[in-house]
């Protein structure tokens, strides 16, 4: 359960600003039914550090309020019973649950074969050519799964976000210490173009 309330806060914001307000959130409530009958003013007031603080509030009470109508209990271990999209479409049926929070609970609360999209997956993978152009990160959860390997799912992901922190930056990509920058479209483009000082890439976005 806490992946998925963790993550709902930190959907559109940093981890430097969700990880203090899933402290405060604990630390003021204790318990996930606590939280889910607390006021929604006072829950919003207590992660507002987080950002979209009414909207996260709205969504984690809902969440956990449908979530314990299932399954008669705060918990989600009944995902463990379920097939990889059974899981993944219960999950996605919860308010403010989308692909990438569906599958961050599933890889790393379940060790299930899911891979998060965040944005530096997504860049990675489309400079790459591993997901098609124009795809977006929503579409690219699926397309993604029928490529990695089953076992591979964790580590794929967290070598992309690596690669995308450290070297396949949005606005300035090191490409002149990428290994993999061959098979760069970007990095292609950049050498058609000639020499320049910096060089950037959009993507398409979605939501969480």
């Amino acid at each position: 359960m806490e992946e998925l309330v963790s993550c709902i806060l930190s959907q559109h914001t940093s981890d430097r600003s969700s990880f203090p307000a899933f402290t405060q959130l604990m630390a003021r409530y204790g318990s996930w039914e606590a939280i889910a009958h607390a006021p929604r003013q006072e829950l919003a007031d207590t992660i507002r550090g987080a950002g979209l603080a009414n909207q996260k509030a709205k969504s984690i009470q809902e969440s956990l309020r449908l979530i314990h109508e299932r399954s008669g209990a705060y918990s989600l271990a009944g995902l463990a019973a379920m097939t990889d999209r059974e899981a993944r479409e219960w999950l996605e049926s919860l308010p403010g649950v989308g692909p990438k929070t569906a599958a961050i609970v599933l890889c790393f609360g379940f060790g299930r074969h899911a891979i998060p999209v965040d944005t530096h997956v997504h860049r990675v993978c489309l400079r790459l050519g591993i997901i098609p152009a124009k795809t977006d990160a929503n579409r690219a959860h699926d397309v993604l799964l029928g490529l990695v390997p089953e076992g591979l799912a964790f580590r794929f992901h967290t070598a992309l976000i690596q690669h995308g922190r450290l070297t396949c930056q949005a606005k300035t990509p090191a490409c002149h210490r990428c290994r993999v920058s061959d098979r760069c479209a970007l990095f292609k483009q950049e050498q058609a173009r000639g020499p320049r000082t910096q060089s950037s890439s959009r993507t398409p976005k979605s939501k969480s």
